[in-house]
This record gives C-alpha cells, structure tokens and sequence, in this order.
C-alpha cells in the first residue's frame, strides 16, 4: 500500500485548498457500539450498558443481522453497460472494473467481502471500505475497515476525510491522520444526528434485546431449578434471624439445585408450601414474541423469517420474497450498487474508455426473486410470443440454446397498431374487401386448365385442321 498514489498527500500534510486542519465529526449524538443505560436509574447501580456483543447474543437479533448480510452476499455483483440509446443494460466484462467486482482482496471471496460490508453498516450503521489502485489509477483492491477505529474529518472548507488507525490486513501499516474521502467508500444508514455518521438498528433495537437476554437467564435459572418455583419454609413459633438463615441455607445445599428431588426430613412443626407460578410469569413468552417482533421491525425483516411468528399464508412464496426485498433489502442493494459506482468511477452518466462507454454495477436479483418452477415456465412461455427469444427463455432455466432460438416470434394474426390505424381511417373500416379486389397473387383455379394444357389442346386442334385441308 506503500506506492498506492493518494498517500502522497499524507507526505505534505493537508496543504491545498483546505484553509486549516480537519475537525473530527461530533458524535455524542451519534451511535456507539452500546447500549448507554440498560434501565432508568442502571448507572446509579452500577449497571453496565449493553455492548454489541451482548446484544448480538440475542438469537434474533442474530438472525436478521445474517440473514440480511447473507441474502446480498450470496447475489451476484455484474458489470453493466449501457446501449448507445440509453435505454438497454447488458452484463459486459472490463479488465479494469471485472476483476476487482470477482476478487474484491486476496484475503475474502466476492460472498465475504459484501457479507463483511453488510454486517458492518447494520451494527455500526456505516461501512469503510478503503480503496486501493494500481500505477493507472484504477481500483484493483477493496478492504473492509473496522468502523470503531476510523473518525470521520471536515476541513473548514468542507472536505472530508478520514483517520484511520493501524489496519495490517488492510495494508495500512501504520496510523493515518486523514485519508481523503477520494479514496474510501463510506456507505452510512440512517444519519439522523449527522450526515457522516449513521446509526445502527441496534440503537433503536438495544432494550429490547436485553429485555429478551434478561428473560432467558431468568428462564435458566428457573428450568436449572427443575422448573419448579421456590417456596416457604413455616414454623409454628417465632425463630430467631440465626435460626432462620440456618434453616435457609440447609435448605438450598441439600434440596435445591441437582439435589432437587430428595427427600426433606422436616421437625420442630416445619412445613413447606411451594408457592406457584403466577399469571405474570405465564406471560413471558409473549414478551419474548414482542422482544422480538421489535427487533424484526427496526431491521425491516419479517418476523417469520426470524423465527418469530408464522407466514402469511394467503400468498405465495414470490410475493412474499418480493414483500421482503421491498421493505428490507432494496436499500442496502441499492446502496451498495450506488457506492460502487461512484468509488469505481463508472457513475451513470461517466462515460469510461475508449468510445464514451457508460458502465454501473448491478447485483443478480435472480438469485432472490425466483419464482417456483410452474409458474416460471408459464411466465417463460407468455414471454416467448413477442417478447423474449426461445434463447433467452431457456437460459432462464439452464438450458442450452438452439437452432431458431434466436428470433422473436408472433402470430400471424396480430396486427400492428399503424396497420390497424390506416384500416379505421377509410371511409369504412368494418366494410368487406370483396375476393377480386383483394391484394396479393392470384389463387389458382383447379376447374381452368394449366398453360401447358392449353397448348397441348391447340396443337391437337391445329393438326385436325392441316388434316382436314389435305
């Protein structure tokens, strides 16, 4: 990375257009990766927020976080170039933008690499990605950095850059005071508080997380006590605090715990009452049903999907498939395609290479939105009559091209819309063209006799009257 140009900045420090050094971006307002106070009150007792980790440890918080990271990574990033018209896009290869979308680093394949940037912009709510380019200028090498160690920069005059702390897999070996917004990608969600800093689902999410972790340790505890609640030891008479806390703690060595199930030996008119479980402990599990429909609702996920729930079963599989890449995933892949545009140079509208050729970065939506088989090849089929070639249709589904496959095909009824224009212009569109007067060649009549036929029968004619004048 020692050669990589826009380190060269960094050898005369931020001389140029920028009237003073950079500011670092106020986030005390911003997300941080934790939970500020469990509860009201939590830090007067000591409390400690919740880290991201403790709350990633939620099962479906866990979940959506892999399954929206998972979903993008496995869709496939393709080179698209725009037709001279403007109107069509079709998948190219480029030796200078294809290599980098197939084999981002040496280190993670095309699946890690968008896997790692989706995780890290939905619990830090953004994602560095640091660029790196060959003696042509051209982006050969993308890193994914660890947002905790970078700190967004404005310079008095606007520009932005980054510090960046020590990243060896990365390739920077050292720190960096200010990385030039040139030469990053930041891809950031949700800026509420900041234009440069976004925050994570985890924010609005993080209680209701804990809430659900503290349930299910309570839940531990109470099925580890063979699922039994506690109870109350009486004695007849009144006893001391000793004598009480003795009872007590022979109780729980001897009777509690992996001893629970023994037999109690009880005198002196003791009994115990087992105290049930009341109409508020009953309800947990709805709780935990709510914990996490929350959790679904701020990462847009359905809760099904998450193990929460069950499907609506009054739709099919494509739609629900659509319903989730709507309201979940189109804006992380749309993002994605934006930033890849923009950070590789080939923006709509930048025309790359020789010819002005226009090219953008598009992920694969078959991969997500695949229909089941019947309705696929019905779909295929109606798209084969004037719209799609055989061809195309069966690379739909894998298969291989054919003799004719190539060409468009209609039905000879149909009628273009200029024809049936002319037709209802005349006088009388609807009036029948009678069969003499109608276009095209002469049909032929199978009563008249063919031109060789009729030849035929005059020579014979002529040789009767040569005969006759003999």
């Amino acid at each position: 990375m020692a050669d990589v140009p826009f380190f060269r900045l960094l050898e005369t420090g931020l001389r140029g257009k920028a009237a003073g050094p950079p500011q670092a971006v106020d986030g005390s307002r911003g997300w941080w990766p934790l939970v500020r106070e469990a509860f009201a009150g939590a830090w007067q007792r000591n409390v400690e927020p919740v880290s991201l980790t403790t709350a990633a440890s939620n099962p479906v918080l866990f979940r959506c976080i892999s399954l929206i990271s998972g979903d993008i990574a496995k869709l496939r990033c393709r080179l698209m170039q725009q037709s001279p018209d403007g109107t069509i896009w079709s998948e190219v290869e480029s030796p200078a933008f294809s290599p980098v979308l197939r084999k981002p680093n040496g280190y993670q394949t095309r699946v890690q690499f968008f896997a790692s940037w989706v995780i890290s912009k939905l619990t830090q709510g953004n994602a560095l990605i640091l660029k790196q380019r060959d003696d042509r200028g051209v982006v050969v090498r993308l890193h994914v950095l660890d947002w905790n160690r970078v700190t967004p920069l404005v310079a008095p005059d606007g520009s932005v850059y980054y510090a960046c702390k020590r990243d060896d897999l990365a390739g920077l070996g050292l720190d960096y005071p200010a990385i030039p917004a040139s030469e990053v990608i930041h891809d950031r969600w949700n800026t509420l508080f900041h234009p440069l800093v976004g925050l994570s689902p985890v924010y609005a999410c993080g209680l209701a997380a804990l809430q659900a972790q503290e349930i299910q340790q309570t839940s531990t505890k109470f099925f580890r006590n063979g699922s039994r609640p506690g109870g109350i030891l009486t004695a007849p008479a009144k006893i001391d605090d000793a004598t009480a806390k003795r009872l007590k703690d022979h109780w729980e060595e001897n009777y509690a715990g992996d001893n629970m199930g023994k037999v109690a030996v009880l005198g002196d008119g003791l009994a115990y009452v087992p105290m049930a479980v009341t109409a508020k402990d009953a309800e947990l599990i709805d709780i935990l049903k709510w914990s996490g429909e929350t959790i679904c609702g701020c990462f847009g996920v359905p809760a099904y999907m998450a193990g929460v729930g069950s499907p609506q079963l009054n739709n099919n599989v494509q739609t629900l498939a659509e319903l989730y890449y709507s309201q979940c995933l189109q804006i992380h892949i749309e993002s994605i395609e934006a930033c890849l545009d923009e950070g590789l140079g080939i923006g709509y509208g930048v025309k790359t290479g020789e010819g002005g050729k226009v090219y953008g970065t598009e992920f694969d939506l078959d991969d997500l939105l695949r229909m089941d088989t019947a309705t696929q090849v019905r779909t295929l089929a109606e798209a084969v009559k004037g719209i799609m070639t055989p061809d195309e249709a069966r690379g739909k589904l894998g298969l291989p091209k054919v003799k004719g496959g190539a060409a468009v095909y209609m039905q000879q009824q149909n009628y273009s819309l200029e024809a049936l224009a002319k037709r209802d212009a005349s006088e009388d569109p609807f009036k029948t063209v009678p069969p003499a007067q109608a276009s095209g060649p002469p049909v032929a009549n199978d009563d008249e006799p063919t031109e060789a036929e009729a030849a035929k029968a005059m020579a014979v004619i002529w040789k009767g009257l040569r005969h006759v004048r003999r």
